[in-house]
């Protein structure tokens, strides 16, 4: 008598699960990929009005020009000093506006009194254009590296000030009855509760921050500056190369947006944890 033998089918995985997983395999590559579509085929449409002179490129120079350009200050070594001296502006600025933003952004959002007492006159002073602190700053600290550092500094405090202290407050009450029922300290209120609840705003105003922080660097290195990318805008202006200034905005932007991918890829170990909505399409 032959025995039969009956296998087990082997375990599948749901459909709705390997869609998700091979989605999340392939959206990396895919995102920068159409992500640069837009910005590609403006550039060729461009090249090929101005090669078919359909359009003037002394103004508004062709990418091709653009790029010999940057190519230009690449092999002269002067694209990296302009980029290290932006960089550096930008991180310094960045760390102290974050430094003072998350204090400050803390305590108005824990503390009634302190609330009070200080968010009058940072919001007062969150309505001055970043343009009118120029002539002050160089009054008070030269037209060195100080007051660059500051200007970009004042840039990203506001936004991490503000979504910090407005996600303490938002902070739903009931979670922190909750804490308060299980007799958990002020300390260990802060880092089990309130730290959570508060990372995924506080995560996006530092990318905010860092963003006008970019913005900011451009006004301080119109204070002075000899080194840097907005130097290279003002230089391309008083000498009349649009293509100049065209490639220290592409650098700018390259720069901006390299930062901050750093900055959400950093990030994104913390946030984990959250079981977010998943946009289609």
């Amino acid at each position: 008598m032959t025995a039969v033998t009956v296998s087990e089918p082997a375990a599948s995985v749901p459909p709705a699960v390997s869609a998700d997983a091979a989605k999340r395999r392939r959206l990396p590559w895919g995102d920068w990929l159409i992500g640069l579509a837009l910005p590609l085929v403006l550039a060729l449409g461009w090249e090929l009005a101005v090669a078919k002179g359909w359009g003037n490129g002394r103004l508004l120079p062709p990418p091709s020009r653009i790029l010999a350009t940057l190519w230009g200050l690449w092999r002269s070594g002067d694209l990296v000093v302009h980029v290290l001296a932006t960089l550096g502006r930008v991180a310094a600025g960045f760390f102290f506006g974050v430094l003072a933003g998350t204090l400050l952004g803390a305590l108005t959002g824990y503390r009634t009194g302190a609330r009070r007492l200080l968010d009058p006159t940072l919001q007062a002073l969150r309505a001055i254009p970043s343009i009118a602190w120029v002539p002050l700053f160089i009054l008070w600290f030269g037209i060195f590296e100080t007051s660059k550092v500051i200007l970009i500094a004042v840039g990203v405090f506001f936004p991490i000030y503000l979504a910090l202290s407005g996600a303490i407050l938002g902070v739903d009450r009931k979670l922190v009855e909750v804490g308060r029922i299980f007799r958990l300290s002020g300390r260990e209120l802060v880092w089990r509760i309130l730290l959570p609840a508060t990372l995924p705003s506080y995560v996006l105003a530092l990318r905010a921050g860092l963003g006008l922080g970019w913005m900011f660097v451009v006004a301080a290195e119109f204070m002075g500056a000899s080194e840097g990318l907005g130097f290279l805008l003002t230089d391309g202006q008083m000498t009349g190369q649009p293509q100049t200034i065209l490639a220290s905005i592409l650098a700018f932007a390259a720069l901006g947006k390299l930062t901050d991918g750093l900055l959400a890829a950093l990030s994104r170990p913390l946030l984990r944890w959250q079981d977010s909505f998943k946009p289609e399409g």
